[in-house]
């Protein structure tokens, strides 16, 4: 196994770490990677990005715009380039990696990903994967041929969107004008194509959480989550399911990991159906928003892990110690500087954690937090994580 040697931060030898995205999921990165000694740099759109509170320095881009990515590139040297997000100029990184610069998990990775098309069309063309039925559309007219011919409802998404932006569930042809319209001002790029699917009746969605490091590929254990409109709104550790549905999940996780290479960790979703089928839905190559979880449930979180594999470390074994859930907490309204209240009354509940984020504004349903709470059962843990979020309060500090 090849050694793995850091130097301090802020000195000649340094192991340097470029973040692109400096969210809440980037902020948990920095801190781990810290604690190894490494030399973080983060970047984002806005000032005072959640990871930029805790990185050694930071710099406001717009990280779509291919000169600006290699501009801060080229200034900071990072001996590893990690995207946090999806909206980065990702031509950019594959000429960069092109050019001996070390994107995680790959730059073609990012690239894929980012790309709705390319990773359905790699995952059910090219891997032969289970997948919900598609197809593309450009036009609102080739929009209802698509519709028509999936049958009613259809999920209709942006090519390149995250969150739920842009993505609507259509139940007739009344819906779609309606759709199309939110699918083109809601994407990451604009105006441009959509992907149109059949809506899956599934029994539960997972996130398979897995890990690709010096010492293979390895699994954490199953997180449940619920979605609305594409944005997590709860998760909890371990997911119940029979052993043929968690074979077959990791193998499907472990297929598209592969085909996409590099070392960290990927959020592999998957629907699970009647009769122990499994179906591949997406993949991020990064940390995942249900994966918050796994800082109650997890000895090392997949913020650890995913540090521990990008630094080239080996992970002889993932190991749970709780079960636990965790609730999300969203702005209601436009915040101009968001504050948090009633953490008072949230700490009187036994093994309950809660985490503010810090962002410095917010819109409707932007997450600025989360409940984590531990129990002796998923369904205990995840009422007590709701009823805490009830007594937390999310204000604007400036009325």
């Amino acid at each position: 196994m090849k050694p793995v040697s850091i130097g301090t931060p802020k000195s000649p030898h340094a192991t340097r770490v470029l973040l692109l995205g400096s969210g809440e999921l980037g902020k948990e990165v920095t801190i781990e990677l810290q604690r190894f000694g490494v030399e973080v740099i983060a970047c984002d759109r806005y000032a005072d990005a959640p990871a930029m509170q805790v990185a050694h320095r930071s710099h406001v881009i717009d990280m779509l715009d291919r000169a600006a990515v290699r501009r801060v590139v080229e200034q900071e040297k990072p001996h590893l380039i990690v995207p946090e997000i999806e909206a980065i100029a990702t031509a950019e990184l594959v000429q960069l990696e092109s050019e001996g610069w070390h994107v995680i998990p790959t730059a073609d990775a990012a690239r894929l990903t980012m790309d709705r098309e390319a990773i359905r069309r790699v995952a059910a063309d090219e891997l032969g994967l289970p997948t919900a039925k598609f197809q593309f559309a450009d036009t609102l007219d080739e929009l209802r041929t698509a519709a028509r011919a999936l049958g009613w409802p259809v999920v209709i998404k942006p090519i390149m969107s995250s969150s739920g932006k842009g993505q609507s569930l259509a139940h007739s042809e009344a819906d779609l004008d309606k759709s199309w319209h939110y699918a083109q001002t809601g994407g990451r790029t604009g105006a441009g194509r959509v992907i149109v699917e059949e809506f899956i009746h599934f029994e539960s969605e997972i996130t398979m959480l897995t890990v690709r490091s010096a010492s293979g590929t390895s699994f954490c254990d199953p997180v449940g989550h619920r979605q609305v409109g594409g944005d997590y709104i709860e998760s909890w550790q371990p997911h119940q399911m029979s052993a043929l549905q968690i074979e077959r999940s990791q193998e499907v996780a472990k297929k598209i990991t592969d085909r996409l290479g590099g070392y960290g960790i990927f959020g592999v979703e998957l629907f699970l159906l009647p009769n122990d089928r499994v179906m591949f839905s997406e993949v991020s190559p990064r940390p995942h928003d249900t994966g918050l979880v796994t800082l109650a449930t997890q000895v090392w979180s997949e913020f650890a892990l995913h540090a521990r594999a990008i630094l080239g470390l080996p992970i002889s074994t993932i190991r749970r110690h709780s079960t636990g859930a965790s609730v999300a907490l969203r702005a209601e309204g436009n915040l101009a500087s968001p504050m948090i209240e009633g953490l008072a009354e949230a700490y009187a509940t036994p093994d309950v954690d809660v985490r503010f984020f810090g962002k410095p504004t917010a819109g409707p349903r932007r997450r600025l937090g989360v409940v984590l709470a531990t129990a002796d059962t998923v369904e205990a843990a995840l009422a007590k994580a709701t009823r805490v979020a009830g007594l937390v309060k999310l204000r604007d500090g400036n009325v």
